[in-house]
């Protein structure tokens, strides 16, 4: 489904100089996978993510989604890729100006779906996370939770083919963290879409991931199998982080 050939990523320091922020790295992610990207701060998690939809454009390499490499995609053709990229973002990013269902129709609207599509859709997609009784809320009014679940079903609406969620549950308490973890793998089996997680807690890679990346910096140190609670992990970095979960 996602694979990553030899990508790189720099960035100007405010000082002066560069950094390599992703370097040189391959990876492939299998469709319906669960798959974490993992490492302690400033690893190039994030940026990695970034690099799958081309919020961040690499500086070289190919990104290849679905057998269609988004590098050499004209912009409109990257904007009609991207309905297949849902995003979950740590800090929701919804519009405080807009209900719970303005919010999940707000890509379909973008997308120029019509309005009993959407109407029907944001139903769909409420219904799949559990806020159908929220609709008309707006995200003021609504827990840290709610919101996140919110962004999934905004990821969801366009019936994309990967969700990409970046930190998903950091600003979450514990409990709440595990039903977002919940309902992404509902998504997960229920419609066979692909989830990349970035995260820094390693008992959300324990949870829902069926294979992880450790990153250290900006590069793939290893990729570990976590499925059902196992780790089959060679380095001592990714034994260091996985092991302490």
């Amino acid at each position: 489904m996602i694979h990553l050939q030899n990508i790189r990523k720099r960035f100007r320091r405010p000082e002066g100089g560069w950094f390599d922020a992703v370097r040189d790295t391959s990876l492939s992610i299998a469709p319906g996978e669960v798959f974490g990207l993992i490492g302690f701060s400033g690893a190039g998690k994030s940026t990695l993510l970034r690099l799958i939809n081309l919020l961040e454009r690499p500086d070289a390499g190919a990104v290849i989604v679905d057998g269609q490499d988004l590098t050499s995609l004209a912009p409109r053709e990257l904007r009609r890729a991207r309905q297949n990229l849902g995003m979950v973002f740590q800090q929701f990013n919804l519009l405080a100006n807009r209900t719970v269902a303005d919010n999940v129709a707000f890509p379909l609207e973008i997308a120029g779906w019509s309005r009993a599509d959407i109407e029907q859709r944001v139903a769909e997609c409420l219904e799949v996370v559990g806020l159908q009784d929220r609709a008309n809320h707006y995200p003021a009014q609504l827990s840290g939770g709610q919101k996140q679940r919110v962004g999934i079903a905004r990821a969801l609406a366009p019936r994309p083919k990967v969700i990409l969620a970046d930190e998903p549950t950091s600003a979450l308490d514990p409990k709440t963290t595990q039903s977002i973890l919940d309902c992404l793998k509902d998504i997960n089996a229920r419609f066979g879409v692909t989830v990349v997680i970035v995260t820094h807690e390693m008992h959300v890679v324990r949870s829902i991931c069926h294979r992880a990346a450790v990153l250290d910096a900006g590069e793939v140190v290893e990729v570990v199998d976590v499925a059902e609670g196992q780790v089959d992990a060679r380095s001592e970095l990714a034994r260091s982080l996985l092991e302490a979960a």
